[in-house]
């Protein structure tokens, strides 16, 4: 079976596919690998003879199907839905190209407990698995807090579905508490001031300026590449006048905008160019990790050391120190030859 790093470093990329959105939760890996072979290799799916299908990989629900011819690869990618049948029955999943889906695993931590007095929230939960099934979640604590990991798609798609319902609960507050008796006839003080508690909460999960301006929602990687090695995004705020604020929840970067002046749409226009813009970041940049868990002080130091002394050699490569890791981020060549030669200066193998 051929590796990842093997299809990265031969023409055999030409020929490869990126995978992802899997129901990885429902068949063993084996039987997912069957399933996504005999779909590939289906005519009526634009597919052709498969050469090699690589998972697991170290991203949770993504795979890469080699083909043995490129023209194969190319029709398979021009295809806009694929859905697996079967034991799945119809799951759909998304394709791309070799080193094109950087982004395709995301972790978030998303705090319930806004909701609390609303919903119950292991009801919230369970809906949000039915509509959501590709995301993977874990137990949801005392506190409200619960993990999410899942594509940057899929994420994206449960937080709007968050702020839906947050919209949906402070209408229903207000309805609520315009009609008085209807709240509660026995204690109405009482429940008017919960109500309001509970209308406050909820404006938080919603900020004003996402409700009555423009908001969008991008990886948080994607966005400090944009922030921080583009002069795209400052310019563009600069250029219509709108201001930003920013906010990262786990994996994903929520923006508000809102505008310094009275000029028509601006703000909308502002984020279709963001949001234009990260799309072909998204097809550009590819991510690498080092991690420094496990490691000792010196290991960890030399790493920093390293990446530090190459970042004048690669200014389009954007660095991000973490407690537990470094990140970096930029084109498939240069984060490769990155790690590389950082590997080099720390004396690790090159594998």
């Amino acid at each position: 079976m051929a590796s990842v790093l093997n299809v990265k470093e031969s023409k055999a990329s030409e020929r490869t596919i990126v995978v992802g959105g899997f129901p990885v939760d429902l068949l063993s890996a084996r039987s997912l690998v069957l399933l996504v072979k005999s779909y590939f290799q289906d005519i009526k799916n634009e597919g052709g003879e498969v050469e090699d299908v690589i998972y697991p990989t170290r991203t949770k629900g993504i795979a890469y199907v080699i083909f043995k011819e490129k023209k194969v690869a190319e029709n398979v990618i021009r295809q806009k839905k694929h859905q697996l049948a079967g034991q799945v029955g119809g799951v759909g999943f998304q394709v791309s190209r070799f080193g094109v889906e950087v982004f395709s695993s995301v972790n978030a931590v998303l705090d319930l407990s806004v909701f609390r007095s609303q919903v119950i929230l292991q009801n919230l939960v369970t809906d949000l698995k039915k509509k959501i099934p590709t995301l993977s979640f874990s137990p949801l604590k005392p506190n409200g807090r619960i993990s999410v990991e899942g594509s940057f798609l899929d994420i994206k798609e449960l937080k709007e579905c968050l702020l839906l319902k947050a919209r949906f609960l402070l209408d229903k507050t207000s309805n609520f508490t315009s009609e008085g008796g209807k709240w509660n006839r026995q204690s109405p003080q009482r429940n008017l001031q919960k109500s309001h508690k509970s209308l406050e909460s909820l404006r938080a999960l919603v900020p004003e300026t996402a409700r009555s301006r423009e908001m969008l929602v991008l990886d948080t990687d994607i966005f400090l590449y944009l922030k921080q090695k583009c002069e795209f995004y400052k310019s563009t705020l600069k250029k219509f006048h709108v201001l930003s604020q920013e906010r990262e929840d786990g994996g994903i970067t929520t923006i508000c905008l809102e505008p310094v002046c009275s000029q028509p749409n601006a703000t909308k226009r502002v984020k279709e160019l963001i949001e234009k813009q990260s799309c072909a970041l998204h097809l550009k940049l590819r991510k690498e990790t080092f991690i420094l868990e496990g490691r000792e002080n010196r290991e960890k130091r030399e790493i920093e050391q390293a990446c530090k002394q190459l970042s004048s050699r690669y200014p389009e490569v954007l660095i991000n120190f973490h407690m537990t890791h470094v990140d970096i981020i930029g084109s498939s060549s240069d984060t490769y030859l990155f790690k590389k030669e950082v590997m080099k200066l720390i004396g690790e193998k090159v594998s």
